[in-house]
């Protein structure tokens, strides 16, 4: 009975709840959103990542000296209605703010900033040209973003490196505006003010971007938009930025936002004006003209006129149910009831919602650990038909690689069988604890391993276009020059990574073109980290003998033999030069090098040709006339700048991505190819060791660059 009686007084409450709302006019959900920096308290914001407050800004990336790549988001913390349920009816919405894009090191740019419409307020996504706002898998899904992009990724189709993109669920934006066109320089450190503007009644999205305290009459960008197939009913709002080894700070200094489901409000939607300049602004930025006042005159007045007549109408309707006696009050009595019923059938719908999300997100999450996981031995004997011969796809200096196909996913996979020695297992060891913590497009994922039975297994994924190596002499038709292009794009990307910007620096030891795979799309994925080390930045590395592939090998390396970064780069010039000329850093036979003049080495018949002024005859001859002389020309140049013999003479692989997308000039390269120099403290080798060793070293290099020469002692 007191059960009972207490639901009764709960649903007399409930319906005294609902009268009440009814009597005042009280809206039960409010459809608009309204803030801006200078009424919002900083629990509204949700910091994501790298994201953190200064000086009264929200920073988006860390402020680091060192070039570095990471991500940041903020996000207001209470998501946004942007459709009406049911009927999907978009909602308008205008937003305006300020940033700036400074840089600690000017020579070191690379990232950029998005306003984002976001499904979550708990992800961010990757570094680099991903802005934060997904990973390479392409989640989360189903989000608009605005990007301000200070970089050329040529992967997404971009324009340059100073543009305005529009992204729905994909980071190739699919409206652009070259900034160079109106004078403005994303990464000039200068304030830029931008206004983004949707009206839900016609679709008409409008983007504007000034340095001046005044709206430009004509948007920069201005197209139709049907927001309901890229949004929820509720989403969340922000930023999201990143830096992609560089040392840029992507900085927030104003933000007013405001949404409304009035079909009479579009564009005209009044967002609070900026704070005074000196209360938000950047103190590193130069502030070209303080902030725009965005809230047109009057408003107070028009505003106190709306609230006047809101007023009179709840008075009207108040005035109105008391004339209609009790009747009108037992309706009321009876739509709360009904209301009441309907509350509870949602409230049981939404729960049993809920529970499923959850489990639906715990195996979401388990889906997205990429982790390497171990193996049973039954599962790789199986995927490998026990490791049948016909199964083999390639050798490698440690062992054999096979192809396997996973029973439980249909998932094919690459095993790689390590050879059973000390040093094949040190390469297991090596690549499982370096590999394991590297995420990158350009890199080849390992999946996991297996250590049972005496066996040494890698697990990772199967690259469908083989090697590069095969690709570039064992294919029947030439590897276009586009693909070429984006592999060396993609190799050079994978090596900065490497190097400038994991935790630890991490040397590779072993770029050649038979360890760079091709995916489905041709795209570049560097693998065998068998040969790589770990070691702090700006650390010098210890000696060992020098391990690698004759030809890709740098000479100080050989010579002291301590391998840095320049000595992949050197690697990796080798293999520019390989993949434009469509030769072998070293020819197999004297008839084959006949075919090139005396030199049977590739890069000093490749600087021959320089000196001569006939560089672009070191063109691969099957391509005919199907490139882009300039572009081969630059190509030709990064590999000889790659190659050169005084290792500080080299640029860095960083400095590589700059030069192949236009956006650094490749250093003036000598005519006549200098002479090696060296500080003999540093001699791992006597010079008598190494003058006896010549002929042997003669010997390596007419034979096969199939061959490795992995730790053989020169002395």
């Amino acid at each position: 009975m007191l059960r009972l009686s207490c639901k009764f007084s709960g649903i007399v409450c409930f319906l005294f709840i609902v009268l009440s709302l009814c009597y005042f006019n009280i809206p039960i959900t409010n459809a608009s959103t309204e803030f801006d920096f200078g009424t919002l308290a900083i629990s509204s914001l949700k910091l994501l990542g790298d994201a953190h407050m200064k000086n009264g800004s929200v920073r988006l990336t860390g402020d680091l000296p060192v070039p570095n790549s990471g991500a940041g988001k903020v996000l207001y913390s209470s998501p946004v209605k942007f459709r009406e349920p049911g009927t999907h009816f978009p909602a308008s919405f205008s937003t305006f703010f300020t940033f700036s894009v400074t840089n600690l090191n000017p020579s070191s740019i690379g990232g950029g900033l998005a306003f984002v419409i976001s499904p979550d307020d708990d992800t961010v996504g990757d570094a680099g040209g991903f802005l934060g706002l997904v990973n390479e898998t392409g989640w989360p899904s189903g989000f608009l973003a605005v990007e301000f992009d200070t970089l050329m990724d040529v992967e997404f189709k971009d324009i340059n490196g100073n543009h305005v993109g529009l992204d729905l669920n994909s980071m190739v934006s699919t409206q652009v505006a070259d900034l160079d066109a109106t004078d403005i320089d994303l990464k000039s450190g200068d304030a830029v003010n931008a206004w983004i503007e949707y009206d839900g009644s016609s679709g008409v999205f409008n983007i504007t971007v000034s340095y001046s305290n005044l709206k430009p009459k004509e948007p920069l960008l201005s197209f139709n938009l049907d927001l309901d197939q890229y949004v929820n009913d509720l989403m969340y709002v922000g930023f999201s930025g990143s830096t992609q080894g560089s040392t840029e700070i992507h900085s927030i200094q104003w933000w007013s936002f405001s949404s409304s489901f009035d079909s009479t409000s579009g564009s005209s939607i009044s967002l609070s004006p900026p704070p005074p300049t000196t209360s938000f602004m950047n103190t590193t930025a130069t502030v070209r003209s303080p902030p725009p006042s965005i809230a047109p005159s009057g408003s107070s007045s028009e505003s106190s006129t709306t609230t006047s007549q809101k007023n009179s109408k709840s008075s009207s309707c108040h005035n109105q149910l008391c004339k209609q006696g009790p009747g009108a009050v037992a309706g009321v009595v009876t739509a709360g009831a009904f209301v009441l019923a309907l509350f509870a059938g949602a409230f049981i719908w939404f729960y049993s919602k809920k529970v499923k999300h959850v489990k639906n997100s715990d195996s979401l999450a388990t889906d997205m650990i990429k982790t390497p996981r171990e193996f049973s031995y039954k599962q790789i004997k199986s995927a490998t038909k026990c490791f049948n011969a016909n199964r083999i796809i390639g050798h490698g200096a440690f062992g054999t690689v096979y192809k396997g196909i996973l029973p439980e996913t249909g998932d094919i996979i690459a095993v790689k069988r390590c050879s059973h020695n000390g040093q094949g297992k040190n390469e297991f060891l090596s690549e499982l604890s370096i590999i394991g913590t590297l995420r990158h497009r350009n890199l080849v994922r390992l999946q996991g391993w297996c250590h049972e039975k005496g066996e040494i297994l890698l697990v990772y994924d199967l690259m469908p276009n083989g090697s590069l190596d095969k690709a570039l002499f064992e294919a029947r038709m030439p590897l276009p020059w586009p693909y070429r292009r984006k592999i060396l794009f993609g190799v050079a990307s994978a090596l900065a990574y490497l190097h400038q910007e994991c935790e630890n620096q991490v040397i590779h030891r072993d770029v050649k073109t038979s360890n760079i795979m091709l995916d489905e799309g041709f795209n570049a994925r560097l693998g065998d980290f068998g040969l790589a080390r770990q070691i702090e930045h700006d650390k010098s590395p210890d000696a060992t003998v020098a391990a690698g592939t004759m030809g890709y090998l740098a000479p100080e390396y050989l010579l002291t033999g301590r391998a840095t970064e320049k000595t992949d780069v050197f690697s990796y010039g080798a293999v520019v030069l390989e993949v434009a000329s469509g030769r072998r850093p070293i020819e197999k036979d004297v008839s084959t090098a006949g075919k090139v003049g005396v030199c049977s080495n590739l890069v000093e018949w490749v600087w021959s040709l320089h000196r001569e002024g006939r560089l672009l005859s070191a063109a691969d001859a099957r391509l005919g006339d199907e490139f882009d002389e300039g572009e081969m020309i630059r190509v030709l140049m990064v590999g000889l700048a790659c190659s050169h013999p005084d290792p500080l003479a080299r640029p860095t692989m960083r400095g590589v991505v700059q030069m192949l997308v236009g956006e650094a000039e490749v250093p003036i390269v000598p005519r006549a190819k200098p002479s090696m120099s060296f500080s003999t403290s540093h001699l791992l080798l006597s010079l008598q060791d190494s003058v006896s060793d010549c002929n042997a070293m003669i010997n390596i290099s007419t034979s096969s660059s199939e061959n490795d020469f992995n730790g053989i002692d020169l002395v």
